[in-house]
């Protein structure tokens, strides 16, 4: 090859994209041309490594002993870590005849340091190159939305007055200040809050006296944010609570204004807030069902500005259950309500469902309801109707509402728990792992809390238990292999060369996770916060939490964008992905994210002692 050859090679590789002209000329200048058979050594374990490799064409493997820990293919470099610690952890030897470029150590340590993107990227663990990888694709598609502060949006100025002001005096002052919203404090130091609209709605159109005071039409309880807060954390509160707007205090806690929903729109272009707003107000099925048709839109837009899978899936998983619950009032017989507890199970109690897949949804009914079971069965078969109208596919399994299996009183459910426990088949073991992430969306939260409890309760003194509940991520195996890296389905012609991400990565990460909270008897659902709660707890180490969380992260944006594009084309939506629709760097993380769960699957082998299961 020629130099321009060489240095365009290099430069399709990541971090070596970020080489300055001189410093790509001096790599191409002092490349070496080696040739390698099939099964030869590159590199061996325990020595000082000489040489920077980058595969023109053939594979790598990387090795301990016999385990193969991972794949380099064509395009793909290795292995700089052992050159700059000085020392090869691992032998490198070839899977098939392999031809590479060679570049001296002492240039390439001279050349990292005087490259500050270079040193970066290889003294950062692997979660840190997750991490930044998000960071990178939030920047190539979105103006630093993520990093927005509350502070930095238009926050309209506080303006507080005593609670006793009178309501002419309040309304000539927000006309005098010109701002939308007045503060009130009471002779207690409470803050409350009076609207434009209190005045149109309340005064008005109640004939109220204008001497009357004005604290009598304002509203308690009132949502505060920190003006350093992330604005998309604004944004997350208004739609949970159902709010227009969030009082704004600074580090010192005063008050220093007021932010609304008109203020974020210049940042959020998703009409999140409208949408919230128009479930809470439906008063028909249609109407609720129009509300709902606007998540995709929703998360297209949020994706496509750079926002975080996980603030995107705790958005739409609370708007999903906004849905849901006000679903349940409109349609559920009275005698239901208040006496018994509507769950989302699954990925949808986790609130790591982004795209709508299928329903995983269950009741649980007070003993002492009147209403006879057939009557029941009748109100949960249209129930599950209506949500398959709205969007949300039936589940395969059938772990719906509409199955008297996953619709029962609170004794029977808490006999059907026991039989989970004590009987150890896949099966109960997959339902009681779907219903340990259940969340109530609609009536009494205690019952779940109970049953929960009891699950600690029965299973907690048993190691068996523990064992054969985390035994099934066995029967998963992580997709790293001798194909460019990645184990293929080269059976399913319908997924040929396509990797299921959720079997071979996100299923193992979860159940794992799910297994250790569940020894710990944790009763949050988020994969994201048991990891936390399990670091927090010294079951998990700080380095390796912080890999799972970016590497689950990771997975999830993959499969997002993935999904997005496939809707776009009007393809159903899966698991699936195809690696070569990834670039390089893609490529590289999603092996590191895959080694950071065969790396959890060993922890878990280990501590459940999974292969004498």
């Amino acid at each position: 090859m020629s130099i321009l050859e060489q240095t365009s090679f290099i430069k399709n590789i990541h971090p070596f994209d970020n080489l300055n002209k001189a410093q790509l000329d001096e790599f191409a200048q002092n490349l070496d041309i080696l040739y390698f058979k099939k099964d030869e050594i590159i590199q061996s374990n325990a020595l000082a490594p000489e040489k920077l490799f980058f595969i023109i064409k053939g594979i790598v493997q990387e090795k301990q002993d016999d385990e193969i820990l991972s794949i380099y293919s064509s395009n793909e470099v290795f292995d700089a870590i052992s050159l700059v610690e000085n020392y090869s952890k691992h032998t490198f030897v070839t899977a098939q005849e392999t031809i590479c470029y060679a570049l001296s150590r002492d240039i390439f340590i001279r050349i990292l340091h005087e490259n500050k993107y270079l040193e970066r990227y290889f003294f950062q663990s692997i979660s840190q190159k997750l991490n930044q990888n998000i960071s990178n694709e939030t920047n190539k598609e979105l103006s630093n939305i993520m990093i927005a502060r509350v502070k930095d949006a238009r926050v309209h100025r506080a303006v507080i007055v005593p609670y006793e002001t009178t309501i002419f005096d309040a309304a000539s002052i927000i006309k005098k200040e010109k701002v939308p919203t007045l503060l009130l404090k009471d002779a207690q130091g409470e803050i409350h809050i009076v609207t434009d609209s209190d005045f149109r709605q309340k005064v008005i159109l109640n004939r109220m006296d204008y001497d009357d005071i004005v604290g009598k039409i304002s509203n308690s309880g009132l949502i505060y944010v920190n003006e350093n807060d992330f604005l998309f954390n604004a944004q997350l509160i208004m739609a949970k609570h159902g709010i227009k707007r969030v009082v704004v205090t600074n580090n010192n806690n005063d008050i220093v204004g007021i932010i609304d929903q008109i203020s974020l729109s210049s940042f959020f272009a998703t009409h999140t807030f409208s949408v919230s707003n128009e479930i809470e107000k439906a008063e028909t099925l249609d109407e609720l069902k129009n509300a709902s048709q606007s998540f995709i839109k929703i998360v297209k837009s949020l994706h496509a500005k750079g926002v975080k899978i996980d603030f995107i899936s705790k958005l739409i998983n609370q708007l999903n259950q906004k849905v849901m619950h006000k679903l349940f009032l409109i349609t559920a017989p009275k005698e239901l309500i208040g006496k018994s507890s509507l769950l989302v199970m699954g990925s949808e109690g986790r609130s790591e469902q982004v795209l709508k897949t299928d329903q995983d949804n269950a009741l649980i009914i007070y003993d002492d309801c009147p209403l006879s079971d057939e009557e029941i069965l009748a109100f949960t078969s249209k129930y599950t109707e209506h949500l398959v109208d709205f969007g949300f596919p039936r589940c395969d399994g059938n772990i719906m509402v509409s199955n008297p299996y996953w619709c029962r009183r609170e004794t029977d459910f808490k006999e059907l728990i026991f039989s989970w426990i004590t009987h150890k088949t896949g099966d109960d073991f997959m339902n009681l792992a779907i219903f340990y992430d259940a969340v109530c969306v609609s009536g009494d939260k205690k019952i779940l809390q109970n049953l929960k409890e009891y699950i600690f309760k029965v299973g907690a003194t048993s190691q068996s238990f523990f064992m054969h509940f985390a035994k099934i991520i066995m029967t998963f195996h992580v997709p790293l292999g001798f194909f460019d890296g990645f184990v293929l389905d080269s059976d399913n012609k319908e997924h040929k060369n396509e990797i299921d991400i959720k079997k071979g990565g996100i299923f193992i990460l979860v159940q794992s996770i799910r297994s250790l909270s569940l020894e710990h008897k944790l009763l949050k659902t988020n994969t994201l916060k048991r990891i936390r709660e399990l670091n927090h707890l010294g079951a998990l180490e700080d380095e390796f939490a912080q890999e799972l969380i970016e590497a689950f992260n990771f997975l999830s944006t993959i499969k997002l964008k993935s999904n997005l594009l496939k809707l776009d084309l009007g393809e159903k939506i899966d698991n699936y992905i195809n690696p070569e629709n990834l670039n390089t760097m893609e490529k590289d993380l999603l092996k590191d994210s895959f080694k950071i769960i065969n790396k959890l699957k060993k922890k878990l082998e280990y501590h459940y002692k999974l292969n004498y299961v």
